[in-house]
């Protein structure tokens, strides 16, 4: 329902147009009164609403005015919120720009670190720390004081970007001589010295200017600044320690730069901490480094040790083991300096160098296991000693024998005509006869099957022995020994003889020391440890050792291995053992211990493989043998190469690189270096 806000005034309109349209109807003088009620009503209402108006004119001008005035302060408080916020703009971007710069150094102090602990090279090590700090400190120059065994501190590293200096690690130019003393001639701390105090202290030293420092004396830096018309204002000292021992060193940083526009300023707090976090990250990782260093060295000490002691039991053995890391180093290097071919793509980084290092050192370790009269065995019949000497006796026995027969046939007057003929032709084969088993036992020439026959007839010969051979025995001699005979003396022997007492048995209940299949021995393992039976040894066809005795030779790779895969090598070197025991493997998979296939040999232990060989050809040094000259030594390598023992491409690298010569030169006899025709033996001579 809607309201009309002009009711009454309507009302009194509509009865006027009413009496109006009817006069003669309307009584004139009650409407009359009427409409002059209404109207008199009608005034005071509308007096009543002027003066209500006038009130509110009146209050809107003051709203107004107080609106206006609120507007007045308002565009004041929008104008100081829009200042206000242009200020936090600036602010802001200031702020991020500092975070961004934080961020950067931080990320740049994560990567420092992070290079730092990988890097191996001491001199690019000590470099990027000094390198580092000045970046992230934004100074002109860089001094890194490194602690002697003296204790003082001696400069090791001096760059200055502004002097265009670069002096020590890898600048080719050596470290200036500028050495920090510590303590006095009396022992007493030099704590005027700044560098020294850091060190002394281990506390960062932070000089804004220290021309106008009072506190340390700063001579050495006036002279330095003389001497290179160079001035030095802010100074930071920051003591190089790790979580643990002594401080390593001092690094000094000199003049930060406090904008683009080249303007030195004092090192800020937040520089310092960035400094000496880094500088904790230098030390630690320096300290790993060098407990890194301290474990090689402590390794390769073993490994002289490990060499002294074979060198020990067998000289020659030693030094063997001393000289072929020699040649697989020169070797190792050529195949790692070739372009083209088949080692074009190889090549050993610093870890596999160390790894191919210690292989060559290590790789006849398992020889301490090998008993050394046989590695030494220089004649057939040798064992702790050359048993020809029994022999010998025996003959003179014999000798003795026919001479006393000969004397007495002689005190017979009826058998005199001929016994001294007789005992002559005796003497006479008795000399033969020890002097072919004697040139036997020397083991110089192949045994053909009439000298084998030979040996097995004068070993049918007899003497008489007169003493019990079971007393005076050791209890491993006697439980050799078949069950006791009750023998009557004397009684005959053969003058060589294969005895039960030759034997040695494997023990029942250890046999080998190693489980060939899990292994993957693939050698044949003779019945018995040994066979020192006369007969038997002489009989040998070539060279001085038994079946027996060549195993126990060859076993040393079994053990080399064996010993090598229990210490607890580091993953990067984690294939010394594999290296060093497969250099008697062989390219046809013919060789020992586990006949491995060409795919499964590393290209380290064939070089390993020529080396060995080489080495042991031309050295002078074994007792059993005389050493080859060059010539010699390279023909036979080039037949094993024929029969794929050794690798021909690696043979033919030892030829034409040289290899073979410069050992030569330095290792062997002038007497042995004769000139050698390599095109006779390379391999495509063959093809």
């Amino acid at each position: 329902m809607s309201f009309d806000a002009y009711q009454t005034e309507n009302s009194v309109i509509a009865r006027g147009e009413a009496v109006l349209k009817d006069p003669a109807s309307a009584d004139i003088a009650s409407e009359y009164e009427s409409l002059l009620s209404s109207y008199r009503k009608l005034l005071k209402i509308t007096d009543r609403l002027v003066r209500m108006s006038d009130r509110f004119e009146e209050r809107l001008k003051v709203a107004n005015i107080t609106i206006q005035k609120q507007q007045l302060e308002l565009e004041k408080a929008n104008a100081q919120l829009a200042e206000y916020a242009n200020h936090l703009e600036d602010k802001v971007k200031e702020r991020t720009k500092e975070l961004v710069a934080a961020q950067a150094k931080l990320e740049r102090l994560v990567r420092l670190g992070i290079a730092l602990s990988m890097e191996r090279r001491h001199a690019r090590f000590m470099e990027m720390i000094v390198d580092g700090q000045r970046e992230l400190a934004n100074a002109d120059g860089g001094i890194l004081f490194s602690r002697g065994e003296d204790g003082n501190l001696a400069c090791e590293i001096l760059r200055f970007d502004s002097l265009a200096l670069r002096q020590g690690g890898l600048s080719g130019q050596s470290a200036p001589a500028m050495l920090v003393a510590v303590r006095d001639a009396a022992g007493r701390p030099c704590y005027h010295n700044p560098i020294a105090h850091a060190l002394l202290t281990e506390r960062t030293i932070n000089i804004p200017d220290i021309y106008s420092s009072t506190d340390f004396d700063f001579s050495d830096l006036f002279t330095f600044d003389q001497r290179h018309a160079y001035r030095t204002q802010s100074f930071l000292a920051v003591p190089l320690k790790p979580r643990q021992g002594e401080v390593m060193g001092v690094l000094v940083l000199l003049n930060a730069h406090a904008g683009d526009d080249g303007r030195v300023d004092a090192f800020s707090e937040e520089a310092q901490r960035f400094i000496e976090v880094l500088a904790s990250q230098a030390a630690v990782a320096q300290d790993n480094q060098n407990l890194l260093d301290t474990q090689a060295k402590l390794l390769d000490a073993i490994i002289k040790v490990i060499a002294g002691a074979i060198d020990t039991k067998s000289p020659y053995t030693g030094g063997h083991c001393a000289r072929v890391p020699v040649i697989g180093a020169m070797l190792a290097k050529s195949a790692c300096e070739c372009r083209d071919g088949t080692f074009a793509d190889f090549d050993l980084n610093e870890s596999e160098w160390h790894e191919f290092h210690l292989a060559c050192w290590l790789h006849d370790c398992g020889k301490v296991t090998t008993p050394e009269h046989i590695v030494d065995k220089a004649t057939k019949l040798e064992t702790v000693y050359n048993r020809i000497h029994e022999i010998r006796m025996r003959f003179e026995v014999l000798l003795r024998d026919a001479k006393i027969e000969c004397l007495e046939a002689m005190r017979d007057k009826s058998q005199d005509a001929n016994a001294k003929e007789v005992f002559d032709q005796k003497v006479q084969a008795l000399c033969d006869d020890f002097s072919f088993v004697a040139a036997c036992n020397v083991g110089g020439e192949f045994m053909s099957n009439d000298k084998i026959e030979r040996l097995q007839n004068i070993a049918q010969r007899k003497w008489l022995r007169h003493f019990d051979d079971r007393i005076g025995l050791s209890q491993a001699e006697l439980q050799r020994c078949p069950p006791t005979q009750d023998t009557v003396l004397p009684v005959v022997e053969h003058l060589l003889a294969d005895k039960a007492e030759h034997l040695f048995m494997r023990p029942k209940n250890v046999g080998l020391l190693f489980d060939p299949t899990n292994h993957g021995i693939s050698m044949d393992i003779p019945k018995h440890l040994y066979n020192i039976g006369e007969l038997y040894n002489l009989k040998i066809p070539r060279g001085t050792l038994t079946r027996e005795e060549y195993f126990k030779i060859k076993e040393h790779t079994i053990y080399t291995m064996i010993m090598l895969q229990q210490l607890p090598f580091p993953k990067e070197l984690g294939r010394v053992a594999q290296i060093a025991a497969a250099h008697h493997e062989t390219v046809a998979g013919t060789g020992y211990p586990r006949g491995l296939d060409v795919k499964d040999l590393p290209v380290q232990s064939r070089i390993l493989a020529i080396s060995d060989i080489f080495e042991a050809l031309t050295a002078s040094d074994r007792p059993y043998k005389k050493a080859k000259t060059l010539n010699e030594a390279i023909k036979i390598m080039s037949v094993m190469r024929n029969e794929q023992h050794i690798d021909a491409d690696l043979f033919d690298l030892f030829l034409t690189t040289g290899v073979y010569k410069c050992f030569a030169e330095k290792y062997l006899r002038p007497e042995q270096i004769d000139a050698v025709n390599i095109e006779l033996y390379l391999s495509r001579s063959i093809a």
